[in-house]
């Protein structure tokens, strides 16, 4: 499994170059130019040359790019594009529903994570997960809406869209994937709303959240910062296992076994992540 975090995971236009600094100064570790739902398609080959002159002209910044699905006339110049630019650290894979797709992408060398937001999506998911170069995968809730005839921000569209994050945490899990990237919080005015979401989706086992707006961000950092009484508990949890070799034991009162430790390892993790990094 990928040891990299990915708390949150910021889109910016790739029609819109004037704001890529201003994604990658927003502190999220992965900025995704998106050359597919924000650029009109008559703007598609404008926006790969932003994004080709972009790069040129500051090697130094590291993106993710979400190409056109393969299903449209774009995508082989898309991957062909970022294939051929140091500067895109990956690729986000739309729509991702045929497994020949995923297979095309992943053989471009880059880490990809792709986007399921389909019921076919859905039930090739295992097929999709174990392609090579799979990092993890993640979903879009407003395709999934409207395929699905939901009806978004009500308790019917909630039980539906808890069932595929389990798909995409079990997929994720029987892979060796890593953690999986929560979809969307639509309403980037509204805090209060996305920190309740990014503390479901981590509290479900999710590593972090897709963001469309800079200020998002800090919002979901802060919700994926372990306590101090967590870093607390972990650092102690670990300290004892590895000094007495036990992995069964008694702390505080409470039991310890060997999950509970693999646990408490992951939060220091975290916790080292964000000792390096300002949230």
């Amino acid at each position: 499994m990928p040891d990299t975090l990915m708390r949150s995971a910021l889109f910016v236009p790739a029609n819109r170059p004037d704001r890529f600094p201003k994604a990658l100064a927003s502190g999220a570790d992965a900025v995704i130019v998106d050359l597919e739902d924000s650029v009109a398609p008559d703007a598609k080959a404008a926006a790969r040359d932003a994004l080709a002159d972009y790069a040129a002209d500051h090697p130094q910044d590291r993106l993710w790019v979400r190409i056109n699905d393969g299903s449209t006339p774009w995508f082989e110049d898309d991957l062909a594009l970022c294939r051929e630019l140091p500067a895109v650290s990956g690729i986000f894979l739309p729509k991702a529903q045929a497994a020949e797709h995923v297979y095309k992408v992943s053989g471009a060398g880059k880490p990809l994570i792709p986007i399921i937001e389909s019921a076919q999506g859905l039930r090739v998911l295992d097929d999709i997960a174990e392609a090579n170069g799979v990092e993890r995968l993640t979903f879009g809730i407003l395709d999934l809406m409207v395929e699905f005839g939901t009806r978004p921000q009500t308790e019917g569209a909630q039980r539906i869209l808890d069932q595929v994050r389990f798909q995409i945490l079990q997929a994720s899990r029987m892979h060796g994937l890593a953690d999986p990237v929560d979809t969307i919080y639509a309403d980037f005015s509204d805090e209060a709303g996305l920190e309740q979401a990014a503390v479901l989706a981590r509290d479900m086992g999710f590593g972090g959240k897709l963001c469309i707006h800079p200020r998002q961000v800090p919002v979901v950092h802060q919700v994926y910062r372990p306590l101090p009484e967590e870093l607390d508990w972990a650092r102690r949890v670990v300290e004892h296992a590895e000094r007495t070799g036990e992995y069964a034991f008694r702390l505080d009162g409470r039991m310890v076994d060997l999950p509970v430790i693999e646990s408490a390892r992951r939060v220091l993790e975290r916790g080292s992540h964000y000792g390096a990094h300002s949230a």
